[in-house]
C-alpha cells in the first residue's frame, strides 16, 4: 500500500527561516529542510492544512515581524526526506568553544575546543536556531563545576550535553515528546555522557529530585509562565534560571511575570529578534 505525505512550501517576506521554523514547531511534523527563500515542512500527519500553519504565521505578522507570507500545500508519495537534508548539515560554530556537528560530517577540533555530536531528525535543536544559541552561551556563562542542572523541554538533549561538557555532576533532560526521549537517548550515548546525562519522558510536575543549581527551559512564552511556580520549586535558593524561545516582544512580559513571583533578573541575551533571560530564585 502507497503511503503519502504532505509537504508545504512557506515563503514570508522579508523571509526569515528562525521565524518560520518557530511558528511550525508546535505542529506533528517530521523534517524541516531551508531552501533559497522558503521552507519545506514535511508530515506524515495528513490532517494539518494550510489553515492551521497560517494561524501560527499570522502571530508574526500582527507584531510586525514580516508583511506577507505564502503557504503551498502538496501530497506526495512518501520518501526519505531526512537523507536530504542531512547532506546539508555542516558543522556550526557557536562561541569560540563549542561547536556543534552530526555524527557524520567530519571536524578536526582544536584542543580547548568543546564538540557535541547532535543527530537530529529536523533543524531545531541543531545548534541553528538563535534560541539554541543563546541558551549555550547562557549556560556557559552561568554553570559551575558540580552543579545539578534540569532542562526543561530537552529536545535533542543539546543544552544537556553542553551542561554536563562545561562540568555539571548531573543532569536531567526531559520532554514530553517520545520522539525527543528517543532522539535525546541517542545524542547523549554519541556524546559519551550517560553517566551524567539521565533523559526522562516526562513533565516538570513528574520531577521528584529538587534543590537544581541551575534550570534551562528553550520553550514557548506561554508555557513558560505556566511554569513559573515549578522552576521556583525545584530551584535551590540562589539558583539560577535561564529561559528562552522568547521574542523581543516577550521580554517586558515574561520578565515582569517573574519578578512578580519571586525572581530576580540577571541578564538578558540577544540574537536577532529572539531572546534569552537569566533570573535567579530569590526567596
Amino acid at each position: 500500500m502507497e503511503k503519502y505525505y504532505k509537504e508545504f512550501l512557506i515563503t514570508v517576506e522579508p523571509f526569515n527561516v528562525e521565524i518560520l521554523t518557530s511558528a511550525i514547531l508546535s505542529f506533528d511534523v517530521d523534517g524541516i529542510s531551508e531552501e533559497v527563500n522558503c521552507i519545506r515542512v514535511f508530515t506524515k500527519n495528513l490532517s494539518i492544512g494550510t489553515k492551521d500553519i497560517e494561524q501560527s504565521i499570522k502571530k508574526f505578522a500582527e507584531n510586525n515581524l514580516i508583511k506577507t507570507f505564502n503557504i503551498q500545500e502538496n501530497i506526495l508519495l512518501d520518501k526519505n526526506w531526512n537523507k536530504d537534508w542531512e547532506k546539508k548539515l555542516k558543522p556550526i560554530r557557536v562561541t569560540d568553544k563549542i561547536i556543534i556537528k552530526p555524527s557524520f560530517v567530519e571536524y578536526n577540533a582544536k584542543s580547548d575546543e568543546i564538540i557535541i555530536i547532535i543527530d537530529p531528525k529536523m533543524s531545531f535543536g541543531t545548534g541553528e536556531h538563535p534560541t539554541t544559541k543563546i541558551c549555550l552561551k547562557l549556560i556557559g556563562e552561568f554553570i559551575e563545576s558540580n552543579y545539578k542542572v534540569l532542562d526543561v523541554g530537552s529536545g535533542t538533549a543539546i543544552l544537556s550535553i553542553a551542561a554536563a561538557k562545561f562540568g555539571a555532576s548531573k543532569v536531567f533532560a526531559i520532554d514530553i515528546d517520545e520522539w525527543a526521549f528517543e532522539n535525546g537517548l541517542e545524542n547523549v550515548k554519541i556524546n559519551n555522557v550517560e553517566n551524567l546525562v539521565e533523559v526522562r519522558l516526562s513533565t516538570i510536575e513528574e520531577i521528584i529530585e529538587d534543590n537544581f543549581n541551575l534550570i534551562v527551559a528553550n520553550i514557548q512564552r506561554n508555557i513558560l509562565m505556566e511554569m513559573v511556580n515549578e522552576f521556583k520549586s525545584h530551584l535551590s535558593y540562589n539558583g539560577y534560571l535561564i529561559v528562552s524561545g522568547l521574542l523581543e516582544f516577550d521580554d517586558d512580559i515574561i520578565r515582569n511575570y517573574y519578578e512578580y513571583n519571586g525572581f530576580s533578573f540577571i541578564k538578558k541575551l540577544q540574537i536577532d529578534e529572539w531572546i534569552g533571560l537569566v533570573f535567579r530564585k530569590s526567596n
